[in-house]
């Protein structure tokens, strides 16, 4: 980091002011984007007030409502659907979301206010842990919009299901004992913790890498008979090698957040003989391939055991993936697994 441009990118340092120094690399850019950063961390923002008081307003619980999946959508997914929703639509960069919450696409109908970017959402991930006081989070990853690009003419379905090796920039904010914002636009991943006391992100993460020889495997060892014998293969030599410690805390975005800045390997492995999740249980435009492409560039592998997740292309808006996503060494050993192993062996 010797250019002028990430000298002046230091710890402490607000989103806003990063946000306008990185945008100097770009002398095209015309301030939408980083608009819709702004209103991104806005909505944040006024999430985590929420979810840090939970437990004193009607916001915890279930709601009567159930979503696309079939999921009875907590009172707090709700919430966060509309601030989120409410905040983007109305962003003069934004043609068209999709959120994992909503089972068609929301498009901006003035024209006046279409812009160039389409946004994926996941609202709230963790819905289940939300009465518990545990870590919940927010994913999203952002796309340029590419039927009739440069006029003003209506986004449609094919702007949204673009494989993850597209996305302009993708991240999440992680709701824990702080308040955190991890981005990235393809570069450097940046992390910024909430400052309440002013009110802004800070930054507190210059240049995420993830460790290689060390950290956590993360995930749900009850379904362990469940796995194909290359993912039971592969955890039992991840154990054996004495270099990993298991935690889960059943938050995709928490349990990888933990991972990104320690190390190890988040996986939620398809269940081949479990109806609803033989395809995997994470949905790849929603949650898989932003996370897929912020590990890749903080120089780790995200994969469903046969190629990265960022090259899939979604047919569906709420298509379903398997996901391995931590450091290469580890994404890797699953891969070369799956590559030697036969449905017959």
């Amino acid at each position: 980091m010797n250019d002028p441009v990430s000298r002046e990118i230091k710890k402490g340092i607000d989103l806003r002011r990063h946000i306008a120094i990185t945008q100097r690399d770009y002398p095209q850019a015309t301030g939408e984007f980083s608009q819709l950063l702004g209103q991104i961390a806005l909505a944040g923002k006024i999430v985590s007030r929420e979810v840090n008081r939970a437990g004193l307003g009607d916001i915890l619980g279930k709601s009567k409502e159930e979503n696309i999946h079939g999921e009875r959508q907590a009172r707090l997914d709700l919430y966060a659907n509309a601030v989120f929703t409410r905040a983007l639509i109305h962003n003069g960069g934004i043609c068209i979301i999709g959120s994992e919450e909503e089972s068609d696409p929301i498009a901006v109908r003035q024209p006046e206010l279409r812009g160039k970017y389409v946004i994926t959402i996941d609202p709230l991930d963790g819905s289940s842990n939300i009465d518990y006081n545990a870590s919940i989070g927010t994913i999203f990853g952002i796309y340029r919009k590419i039927s009739s690009p440069g006029t003003e003419k209506s986004a449609n379905l094919a702007d949204l299901l673009q494989p993850g090796r597209d996305l302009v920039a993708a991240g999440y904010i992680i709701y824990g004992a702080s308040t955190v914002m991890v981005y990235t636009t393809g570069q450097h991943v940046y992390g910024f913790t909430l400052d309440n006391s002013i009110g802004e992100f800070l930054l507190s993460y210059p240049n995420i890498k993830i460790p290689e020889n060390e950290g956590y495997l993360s995930f749900n060892e009850s379904y362990f008979s469940n796995w194909d014998k290359p993912v039971q293969q592969a955890v039992k030599e991840f154990r054996e090698s004495g270099l990993y410690s298991s935690r889960y805390i059943g938050t995709m975005v928490a349990d990888f957040h933990r991972n990104l800045l320690a190390g190890g390997i988040f996986m939620y492995p398809a269940e081949r003989d479990v109806p609803g999740k033989r395809q995997g249980k994470l949905r790849l435009l929603y949650e898989a391939a932003p996370v897929s492409f912020i590990i890749e560039n903080a120089g780790g592998a995200g994969s469903d055991g046969f190629e990265r997740i960022v090259n899939k292309q979604p047919e569906n808006l709420h298509d379903k993936t398997p996901l391995f996503a931590g450091s290469k060494k580890l994404v890797g050993r699953v891969e070369e697994l799956y590559r030697d192993w036969s449905e017959d062996s």
